[in-house]
């Protein structure tokens, strides 16, 4: 007798390239980017995560994207004043800041470490939350973030699927150009857009998966893939237990059961298998002792210390640097204690 099913299994396509350690990976997008991101981080894959904060629609990315390839300078007159802090609309607030030269160092230095970090890597993920933009009435711009500036500055529209289209299109190949060996990997974000309403937020994420769907065929596989997060979200985990208290975001059981599909899909043998041992080290990097002076600990230290250049010994496409400083201090205080 055939065993019951509880769940729809979304079939992850094969792809043709993998990325791991020794490949450089680029994510920008949505806030759910940065979960699949800060998962390779902790990993110590390189990795590059939002250079401008999270960007939620198509357009404000590929401006972002086109900032980098141009190594933009920001000045003065790319800033807007308002409640006492400094903000650029093509930038997420954390950029923001109280004095102006302060803000314009924050958004210059990371432009020019992530322009040069897009032209040398390997993959850039990106995920779309929504086909839905913000223009500021004054310029036409369209804003990565509002900034808390009154609704009345602005006017609200969604993206059609051509346009979409037409703006990657043009971008991609610019990107290739600068950057042949790039391999592009989209998502759409399974975080709903509630604000918009249900009905608005599924036609989004549909303008969104169209668009997608098109620039993947157009480029016929060979530099550009989709990897389904939306789908595994709703079909998969179609559960309530799945999603945080605003029954919008996902929980961490969610983003780890995406992470272990994007890892098996996308990463290569050899890297699932030294992250196994990475994870081991970090693990124990963040182990509380119970007594900084027992002769265990020092064991625990020296041992883990042993395992990070058994590991180094055989590839050097991570950086440990952290948490072997953290030892040495950690060795350090032993021996004044002892």
């Amino acid at each position: 007798m055939a065993k019951s099913k509880f769940q729809t299994i979304v079939e992850v396509p094969k792809f043709l390239w993998e990325t791991g350690y020794g490949k450089k990976n680029l994510f920008m997008g949505s806030c759910f980017t940065e979960n699949v991101g800060n998962k390779m981080a902790a990993l110590k894959y390189v990795v590059d995560i939002n250079p401008f904060g999270i960007l939620y629609n198509p357009m404000s990315v590929a401006n972002a994207l086109e900032l980098l390839l141009n190594e933009k300078v920001f000045s003065e007159n790319d800033l807007i004043r308002h409640n006492d802090l400094w903000h650029s609309f093509s930038h997420h607030g954390r950029f923001s800041a109280n004095e102006k030269n302060e803000a314009l160092q924050k958004i210059n230095d990371r432009i020019h470490t992530s322009s040069d970090f897009l032209k040398h890597t390997d993959f850039l993920f990106l995920t779309f939350g929504t086909a839905w933009i913000y223009r500021y009435k004054k310029s036409g711009e369209v804003v990565s973030n509002c900034h808390k500036i009154p609704a009345k500055e602005f006017t609200r529209e969604r993206l059609s699927v051509t346009e979409i289209v037409e703006k990657y299109t043009g971008l991609l190949h610019s990107l290739w150009e600068v950057n042949p060996k790039l391999k592009v990997i989209f998502t759409v974000s399974p975080i709903r857009h509630w604000k918009d309403g249900a009905i608005e937020n599924q036609r989004s994420k549909a303008t969104l998966l169209l668009a997608v769907e098109e620039l993947v065929q157009l480029f016929a596989n060979d530099k550009c893939a989709y990897f389904p997060s939306y789908e595994i979200v709703m079909d998969e985990l179609r559960d309530y237990r799945f999603y945080a208290e605003d029954m919008l975001h996902l929980t961490d059981v969610a983003v780890n059961h995406i992470w272990e599909i994007f890892e098996e899909s996308l990463i290569d043998r050899e890297s699932k298998r030294v992250a196994k041992e990475i994870k081991k080290i970090v693990l124990a990097i963040n182990h509380k002792p119970f007594n900084k002076r027992s002769a265990e600990y020092l064991n625990f230290l020296q041992k883990t210390a042993k395992m990070i250049a058994e590991l180094e010994e055989k590839s050097l496409h991570f950086n440990l640097k952290l948490e072997k400083d953290y030892l040495n201090v950690q060795l350090k205080e032993f021996r004044l204690l002892d």
